[in-house]
């Protein structure tokens, strides 16, 4: 019976006991992981019957790992916060072994980056497995600033600093400023300095703007996506191909299933593009629905963010609402061509073990938080 307790993620005997908020970000959780599986089965049927002669490759690996993050979301709702913090420090020292590793050769090169890195048969992506961590000790940092002394946070923030670095050496822009900016507004809602946030705020463009000036094909991404069309069989081909997608989708869509540009037209079209698929099926008001269910997601962080009276667990709702909701955000502004593509993924919806992994663990912490801030009312 305890394990099944804590193992089963549809069963949860205790869910009267919790607050409004926390019931509701766990079943839009679920709703959310239930249109991604829908969009990425049809993303990607065409691309697995190529590759592999089976259509629903793609659809089983995503599976296996949204079975697994439930798990890990189903046990990360049933421990105290005081318990995870405790043991959080070292499994971002870990992951961040692995993203050096990437770095320093041992990484796996897919499309001119090497993010990836394989443990015996498993492929995954530690930038992305970082983010819970990231989001737990920045939260520990930030909440405790006036009281901590500066080795302690001069440590931490030469750690951050040093983890952003390598990241955008594999190259990986998109993931470091999504980590930055993640950083940033946890700072800046834990009350620091604005000279130091606006410092911090100037280094990151500095660092950002040195990168592009390294690899080419970033200034090339930026500077297409305001004119796609002038190169159109180049740089501008994925934002066009997303365009045409997203415009065929009319009101209602062509139907689920019946996506012409994701038979080879549009590139990563179960990943970075998986939007675009899911506008041209489900048209403007399909796109519009799941625009609402993010904004709504948000709206319900939000609330959780305003109720906790706890530095630390109130900090850990503002970095998952950055990156679940903002990455969310971002990434349907590169398939609308209103921000330059960035590899992105769609949380929840876009295909990939790290991705997904990491997605349901930070809505875990976002539940779990929201149900310690109910405990903590009812307390007072």
């Amino acid at each position: 019976m305890e394990i099944t307790r804590y193992l089963i993620p549809f069963y949860q005997p205790d869910i009267d006991q919790w607050s409004l908020e926390a019931r509701l970000l766990r079943w839009l959780t679920f709703l959310w992981l239930l249109i991604g599986l829908i969009a990425l089965f049809s993303a990607s049927y065409a691309v697995g019957l190529d590759e592999s002669n089976d259509g629903w490759y793609y659809f089983k690996r995503q599976a296996f790992w949204m079975i697994m993050g439930l798990i890990s979301l189903k046990i990360i709702i049933q421990l105290p916060l005081k318990l995870i913090l405790q043991y959080a420090p070292w499994f971002y020292l870990a992951i961040l072994t692995l993203i050096i590793g990437t770095v320093i050769g041992l990484g796996q090169n897919i499309n001119g980056a090497e993010r990836w890195i394989a443990i015996g048969p498993i492929q995954i992506q530690p930038s992305e497995l970082l983010k819970p961590f990231l989001v737990l000790q920045g939260a520990v940092i930030f909440a405790g600033w006036q009281r901590l002394p500066w080795k302690v946070k001069g440590t931490w923030l030469g750690i951050f600093a040093f983890t952003l670095v390598c990241i955008l050496k594999q190259p990986n822009l998109s993931t470091t400023a999504l980590c930055g900016m993640t950083l940033w507004f946890m700072a800046l809602a834990a009350g620091l300095p604005y000279i130091q946030l606006l410092a911090t705020a100037m280094m990151g463009m500095v660092a950002a703007s040195v990168s592009v000036a390294i690899n080419p094909y970033q200034l090339k991404r930026i500077v297409s996506f305001t004119d796609p069309w002038k190169d159109a069989r180049g740089d501008g081909y994925q934002l066009i191909q997303s365009l045409l997608a997203i415009g065929s989708g009319g009101e209602f869509g062509v139907g689920f299933g019946m996506s012409q540009q994701k038979l080879f037209y549009l590139p990563f079209q179960y990943t970075d593009f998986i939007f675009a698929v899911f506008a041209e099926e489900f048209g403007f008001m399909g796109s519009v629905i799941l625009i609402l269910m993010v904004m709504t997601y948000a709206t319900i962080a939000l609330s959780v963010i305003l109720k906790c009276q706890h530095p630390i667990k109130r900090l850990i709702a503002v970095g998952v609402m950055m990156i679940l909701v903002g990455q969310s955000l971002l990434n349907i502004g590169v398939n609308i061509g209103a921000l330059p593509t960035t590899g992105l993924p769609f949380p929840l919806l876009s295909y990939g073990g790290s991705s997904v992994m990491s997605s349901l663990i930070l809505a875990g912490l976002l539940i779990r938080v929201a149900i310690e801030t109910q405990e903590q009312i009812m307390e007072n």
